[in-house]
């Protein structure tokens, strides 16, 4: 079986359809230069026989295998190969009938896509739109109820205005009674004319028709007249917000006017004090200028005096200040005399006071260093006593707990439940306990009522994936559990109502449009199949109440454990803290006693005393020294004073005079001064007066803004009556319009804006609805242009499939012991057959190595005391030498003897084509043409198909093809050897090229 012609058709590099023919039966040749695409073909034919690595085909993907990767509008890659199948010997199995076999394999774009992938995508898709539309119907429902609501009730809120509308509406109608009859005898006229015409062109039609004109002609009047409100109200809300702009602006410059009042007022008040501090500096002024006139002059203290008189009281200072100077002076030396034997009394004692001093100072520091850690542990005293006291009213408590809860249970054994792990490593988290134990009772008035519509599904037990009807109830807000039970509670509570008496009970049970099981308070039940069971109940103790207990009991006691762990461990870190903080207050009390003791010790001390008489010493002194100064500068003064007014004296004339002219300047300055404070304080009252007026006038503009405003807010209360009235209107109409278009709001018109129904606007936001409802319409849209609807199907079929393939995967493993047990009888043969494999292998390896290599030979040997089976060492002699180790060869030596050991191996059992790609490369001419002709002599019986670049290989085939690459394709040219091997000019011939 060999090769005779390959079809290639966007594979790869050959974009168009290339036919490659007239393949040799024995040894073919491909050339060409790099980048032509002589490789491909090779690839071609590893690919369509099969292959599954794809790198040995040099792609990363089937994408790779197209031509430019599906990017130049060729989106199949297609290989042809037709076998020769004349030699029937190695024909397949089942084609021994056909001379010629071709096989097809192509790459298609679908193809590439995983078909499960895909159709789980669309699964996706299609189940994301089911789950659009049906929040889509729930939500529209909900959205549409609370609109027919608030239409409604904007209905029933304006009934009393439209009463007294409809009043008035009779009151006119009275007066125009007269009009009224004379319009009706015509109106029955008219009737009688639109009977007649009604019955030849159909009076149902033409009624309908004007109904609907006018239902359509006044909801269009009144939607104009309440959109006209609606801009009447704007503009009067705008009118509104520019005169409370206005009036916030005036409020402003009027504040501001009045700080300005403020200011100058506080200015006013200012001038006003300078004027009268003037005034009084003129009166001053004037009673100096009278006593200088009179004779007097002023002395340092501003009283008017005689000359002789400031004389006398200027020689009794002086005389004053020397006997407090010499007084000064004796104290002083004696205080100088004491100090200085107090000082030498006091350094013979210095030493020993010194050192209790300093032993002191070190006390104090290690006490603040002792006080610092103590405040760094920030521990509190008596804190441990008070935590060991909780401890042990806790732990009075638990165990008061504990006997409580155990004794429940003994009274009443059927609260327990128990039970054993079913495997390792259960978790217990998973099983959830009792029903009955899971649920709280919000009344307890309805414990019989609960335990009757449960019943013994009281006693049945929860777990995680428990799951119940979609069913929720009334019976369900009686009772309290946690969200994860929501599944429990429902199927154990939800297709009950529980109702307070029995009459209701009655009425919910029978109504046509409820007819579900109903339980009173007392413990009566209503059955709508017709069964009613009731009467006197049990006195004991409800199981419900009893579970109540016990969780109530079992709860505390939990609470309790934790709070006494916590406080364990709060215990135990304290205990660390607490031996630390006694440690350091003993220390703190050692020191603070010790430093009393010294404090004592150095006060008591003589050394002590005598420093206490140095410091008055040194404090008498010092005020001595003071004394002496002062009294020195008082006599200094008298006597310059007496100096001066001796002088005066001896010159009174002429110092009257001077004097006098004085004092008359003094006045003068006065007068000035006054009239000016006068004169700024006057037209500081004119500007007050203007501001004031400015207010005034501010005042009344506000107050005329505020009119306005009130005028504008009756204008609006009047318009938003008015949009009442009419919103009323078109809410009626609306009413009316939805009750048309969905039929089922008469029916579920009762549950709208009830608690616990699929109309609780409470726990369902209808604004958050509709804006959901808004989003999952366009969803819906853009998920219905592209969602596959038959992807379910689809996918069934595909798992199907799946799932018979998985079951023939079961019984192929089934299988496999079998098969293993075969392969132990075939070991035995497949020694013996290596044996034999190995004697015919280093036959033919010496015969290729030494047709490569001539003079040359090699063989395959085990190693010395071992077998075939152990392995096989290669050993070659170059003449007369045998090599140990390949080690001792050239490279290009070890390439033969590698490339004669694979050759000689395929040469055993030979395969009907062989593919070698530039196997040469490495190799010399010499060693190339020797390649070639061990081919040529050694594999008769199989077709060789060897790409090369080297003449001494493809000489010697006897069918050369040449490859090249144009305009970006690869086409295929065909030659013919000669005897020789060299290439006839005119006797080669091209493959088919792109057609």
């Amino acid at each position: 079986m060999h090769i005779k012609s390959i079809i290639l058709e966007g594979f790869k590099s050959y974009a168009q359809r290339t036919e490659v023919n007239g393949f040799d039966p024995l040894f073919n040749a491909i050339t060409g230069l790099n980048g032509s695409g002589k490789s491909n073909i090779l690839d071609s034919i590893c690919f369509l026989l099969g292959i599954s690595n794809l790198s040995q085909v040099r792609a990363s993907n089937l994408q790779d295998l197209v031509y430019k990767n599906g990017q130049a509008g060729i989106t199949k890659a297609s290989v042809s190969i037709t076998f020769d199948n004349s030699d029937k010997k190695q024909s397949p199995l089942g084609f021994e009938v056909h001379d010629e076999i071709t096989v097809t394999r192509q790459i298609l774009e679908e193809e590439i896509t995983p078909t499960i992938q895909k159709l789980k995508e669309e699964r996706s898709s299609y189940l994301e739109y089911q789950k659009v539309m049906r929040e889509i119907e729930h939500l529209s429902r909900l959205y549409i109820a609370y609109q027919f609501l608030l239409a409604e009730d904007t209905k029933e809120r304006s009934a009393e205005e439209l009463k007294e509308m409809q009043d008035k509406i009779i009151k006119l109608q009275e007066e125009s009674s007269e009009n009224d009859k004379k319009i009706k005898a015509l109106n029955r006229e008219i009737e009688e004319l639109e009977k007649r015409k009604d019955k030849e062109i159909g009076g149902i039609l033409r009624s309908l028709e004007d109904a609907l004109a006018e239902a359509q002609r006044v909801n269009t009047k009144s939607q104009s007249a309440f959109d006209l409100k609606k801009k009447n109200l704007a503009s009067e809300e705008n009118k509104r917000q520019e005169l409370e702009k206005n009036m916030v602006e005036d409020s402003k410059t009027l504040a501001a006017k009045e700080k300005e009042v403020q200011s100058i007022t506080d200015g006013l008040h200012g001038l006003q004090e300078t004027s009268n501090k003037d005034a009084e500096a003129l009166a001053a002024a004037q009673q100096h200028f009278n006593a200088v006139s009179a004779g007097l002059s002023s002395n340092e203290d501003g009283a008017e005096a005689t000359i002789a008189g400031q004389m006398i009281a200027c020689k009794n200072d002086i005389s004053k200040a020397q006997t407090e100077a010499k007084q000064a002076q004796m104290k002083l030396k004696h205080a100088q005399q004491e100090l200085k034997n107090k000082q030498v009394e006091v350094k013979k004692m210095d030493g020993g006071y010194r050192k209790d001093q300093e032993a002191l100072e070190a006390v104090k520091r290690l006490k603040e260093k002792l006080e610092t850690e103590i405040k760094k542990l920030n521990y509190e005293e008596n804190k441990e006593e008070n935590l060991l006291e909780k401890r042990r009213q806790l732990s009075r408590d638990i165990s008061r707990l504990k006997e409580t809860y155990e004794a429940l249970l003994a009274r009443f054994p059927n609260l327990q439940f128990a039970y054993k792990d079913p495997e390792k490593n259960w978790n217990r988290n998973c099983v959830k306990g009792l029903v009955a134990s899971l649920i709280s009772v919000k009344n307890n008035s309805a414990t019989t009522a609960l335990e009757l519509v449960a019943g013994e599904r009281l006693y049945n037990v929860v777990v995680d994936t428990e799951v119940g009807p979609n069913n929720v109830h009334v019976a369900l807000s009686l009772v309290e559990y946690k969200p994860e039970l929501q599944k429990a509670m429902e199927f154990v509570f939800g297709t009950t109502f529980v109702c307070d008496n029995m009459d209701n009970a009655k009425k919910v049970a029978f109504d046509n449009r409820i007819m579900t099981r109903t339980v009173t308070l007392g413990g009566d039940v209503f059955d709508p199949h017709g069964t009613l069971s009731g009467g006197a109940r049990s006195q004991a103790a409800s199981i419900l109440t009893k579970f109540q207990e016990l969780k109530d009991v079992q709860d505390e006691l939990r609470i309790k454990e934790k709070e006494l762990q916590a406080l364990e461990e709060e215990l135990a870190h304290l205990k660390n803290t607490a031996e630390k903080y006694r440690q350091l207050k003993q220390q703190w009390e050692m020191k603070t006693e010790e430093a009393d003791l010294l404090q004592t010790k150095l006060q008591q001390s003589s050394y002590h005393k005598q420093q206490e008489e140095l410091d008055a010493l040194k404090k008498t002194i010092a005020e001595s020294e003071e004394t002496l100064k002062t009294t020195k500068e008082i006599q200094k003064k008298a006597e310059e004073k007496y100096e001066i007014l001796e002088n005066k004296m001896k010159n009174a004339e002429a110092e009257r005079e001077r004097e006098l002219k004085d004092a008359q300047k003094k006045l003068d300055y006065a007068k000035t001064k006054a009239d000016a404070s006068s004169k700024k304080m006057k037209e500081k009252q004119q500007e007050v007066e203007a501001i004031t007026l400015e207010l005034e006038e501010l005042k009344r503009e506000h107050a005329s803004y505020k009119q306005q405003l009130e005028a504008v807010n009756e204008a609006i209360k009047s318009y938003e009556g008015q949009i009442e009235v009419m919103a009323a209107e078109v809410a009626k109409y609306k009413v009316s319009k939805m009750l048309k278009d969905y039929d089922w709001i008469n029916a579920e018109r009762h549950l709208f804006g009830q608690p616990n129904s699929a109309y609780d606007f409470k726990t369902n936001s209808p604004k958050e609805a509709g804006q959901r409802l808004q989003k999952l319409q366009e969803m819906k849209e853009k998920l219905g242009r592209n969602v596959n609807m038959r992807a379910m199907n689809v996918l069934t079929e595909a798992e199907e499939r799946y799932n018979d393939l998985m079951k023939k995967k079961r019984i192929v493993e089934n299988d496999k012991s079998k098969i293993l047990a075969t392969i132990e009888d075939l070991d035995q043969k497949k020694n013996q057959a290596l044996n034999i494999a190995w004697q015919k292998v280093n036959k033919d390896f010496g015969s290729i190595f030494s047709t490569l290599l001539p003079g040359a030979n090699a063989m395959l040997a085990a190693p010395e005391g071992q077998t075939v089976l152990d392995g096989l060492e290669f050993k070659v002699a170059l003449g007369n030498t045998w090599k140990e180790n390949l080690t001792e060869l050239s490279g290009g030596q070890r390439s033969l003897v590698a490339l004669s050991l694979i050759l000689s191996m395929l040469l055993f059992k030979p395969a009907p084509i062989y593919i070698l790609d530039e196997v040469d490369a490495a190799l010399d001419l010499s060693h190339t043409q020797n390649i070639g002709q061990m081919l040529r002599t050694h594999f008769t019986h199989s077709q060789f198909i060897v790409v090369s670049l080297k003449e001494g290989m493809f000489n010697n085939a006897n069918v050369l093809f040449k490859t090249k690459f144009v305009d970006g394709v690869s086409t295929v040219a065909r030659f013919t050897q000669s005897q020789n091997g060299k290439i006839p000019k005119e006797t080669k011939s091209k493959a088919k090229g792109p057609k």
